[in-house]
């Protein structure tokens, strides 16, 4: 989990204490996760936003962008060349490779009804 500081004036400080003391959240952190949270939920075009901007930077996948934006892959490339930003093909490095590896190893196939009866099992 990534960690960040900040600053917000002290009346939201106080607000945010007042309501860890009532028991509305567990912790400032706690708190502070279910306000960006929220925000990002409500914020359709601030997600897609920010998904575009990391993926432009090579800061992540093409999944990744998809993930975060909450859309499909499909939809991501195509908001993806919407803002004029140019898709990258294949794998960034080892690490990818690995991840995308395994994220490939945990999908389910479902082979009935796919017309494939005739072909031996693996």
């Amino acid at each position: 989990m990534a960690r960040i500081t900040g600053s917000y004036p002290d009346d939201l400080d106080l607000l945010i204490e007042g309501a860890v003391e009532a028991g509305v959240f567990s912790g400032k952190s706690d708190a502070l996760r279910k306000f960006v949270r929220e925000y990002f939920e409500d914020q359709k075009n601030e997600r897609i936003t920010a998904a575009v901007a990391l993926y432009e930077r090579e800061r992540i996948t093409l999944g990744d962008a998809a993930r975060l934006a909450d859309v499909d892959r499909w939809t991501m490339r195509d908001i993806l060349r919407e803002h004029g930003v140019e898709l990258r093909l294949g794998l960034v490095d080892e690490d990818n490779a690995a991840y995308e590896g395994e994220v490939a190893s945990e999908l389910n196939f479902d082979d009935q009804g796919s017309g494939n009866e005739g072909s031996p099992a693996k």
